[in-house]
């Protein structure tokens, strides 16, 4: 077992008082890793492609809150959409469309963050500010709720270039969460600046380096 429980404890006291929620990353990871997690209290996963998602859910307990932390085609969200709990990276109308479309086929409402590009590489997805608010059409979409926002900063050893882009994300969440209730959840930071997203205002970490060694 690869899970590193001393770690795992650590962060857990760490972000409880700060009633931030831990996305523990899973992908590539074994099912059993998982699974000893899971007895250790953990709920929230983390998985990037999808058929490894839907290998998992069908192994594993069935009160896990699965997280699509991936980039996701559209083609593909009829796989993970009957039990999907929260995707994080919206970045396109169209993918939001169809998220809602196999959301009424499941009966269900699935909850979905937009993704909003902060990073200066080119390798991000992601709306922009301006994009953001011309999206045009979401009211109509009934079985989909916009809960909040997810970015990922730069892969950079600037400390203040990386939190100047986590400010940036926000202050951009602050005004959209004025214009919608709903808007609960700003998902930034992982393993390597988690405490600094945090300290800029972060919601929920994604981690998996941490609590599962790297990835080979």
């Amino acid at each position: 077992m690869s899970v590193n429980t001393q770690a795992y404890q650590s962060i857990i006291q760490e972000l409880q008082p700060k009633a931030v929620t831990l996305v523990a990353v899973s992908k590539i990871k074994p099912a059993e890793d998982i699974q000893a997690l899971y007895n250790l209290g953990q709920r929230d996963f983390g998985e990037n492609y999808v058929q490894e998602l839907v290998d998992k859910e069908a192994k594993l307990p069935k009160d896990i809150r699965w997280h699509f932390i991936g980039h996701l085609q559209s083609n593909k969200v009829k796989y993970i959409a009957p039990f999907v709990h929260l995707v994080h990276g919206v970045d396109s109308f169209n993918l939001l469309k169809e998220i809602n479309k196999q959301a009424i086929k499941n009966n269900r409402v699935i909850d979905c963050l937009l993704q909003v590009h902060i990073a200066e590489e080119e390798t991000k997805f992601g709306f922009d500010e301006q994009e953001l608010l011309q999206l045009k059409g979401m009211d109509e979409l009934n079985n989909i709720r916009i809960v909040g926002l997810m970015g990922m900063a730069s892969f950079s050893d600037d400390e203040q270039k990386v939190r100047n882009e986590f400010k940036q994300l926000k202050a951009i969440f602050d005004k959209f969460q004025v214009l919608n209730s709903q808007f609960q959840t700003l998902s930034m930071g992982m393993s390597g600046d988690y405490r600094m997203a945090i300290e800029e205002g972060s919601t929920m970490v994604r981690i998996g380096s941490l609590l599962f060694g790297a990835r080979l």
